[in-house]
């Protein structure tokens, strides 16, 4: 089992790993988006939720601390759903097709993440191929 959460925390980390560097080289742009898409103060927010990214990528992948790492995706995901894909506003039917892909696939991830928090909590230190136990405890 240890090898196959190991190949699967390895696939599920290049998305925010990818979208963190994004979010820190590229914070200007994106920060623009975000303030046309009504982010408040959107450049510390892009800049902000990149380091969540970049955090919260790394723990999954290494195994450090992996249930807050999980937790911090989540803490990501949600709003950027809620704010920068608010399908629910769009007029256009195509942007609206757009951006309701894109708000559910935040919220999927969204809840894998949970799964990873409530998983990692859960299982403690008997998960190997990690740096760290759990930080948190939900058994």
């Amino acid at each position: 089992m240890d090898v196959l959460v190991l190949i699967g925390r390895i696939l599920f980390v290049p998305l925010f790993l990818s979208s963190a560097v994004g979010h820190l080289t590229q914070t200007k742009q994106m920060g623009q988006y975000a303030a046309a898409k009504g982010v408040p103060a959107a450049g510390p927010a892009t800049a902000g939720s990149g380091v969540l990214l970049l955090a919260g990528g790394i723990s999954v992948l290494l195994g450090v601390w992996a249930d807050l790492g999980a937790l911090l995706l989540v803490v990501f995901l949600v709003p950027t759903a809620l704010l920068m894909h608010a399908f629910w506003k769009e007029e256009d039917a195509q942007a609206k097709q757009t951006e309701m892909i894109h708000f559910n696939k935040n919220i999927a991830l969204a809840g894998a993440a949970l799964m990873l928090f409530a998983f990692f909590s859960y299982v403690g230190d008997d998960l190997g191929l990690t740096v760290t136990g759990p930080l948190f405890d939900i058994s």
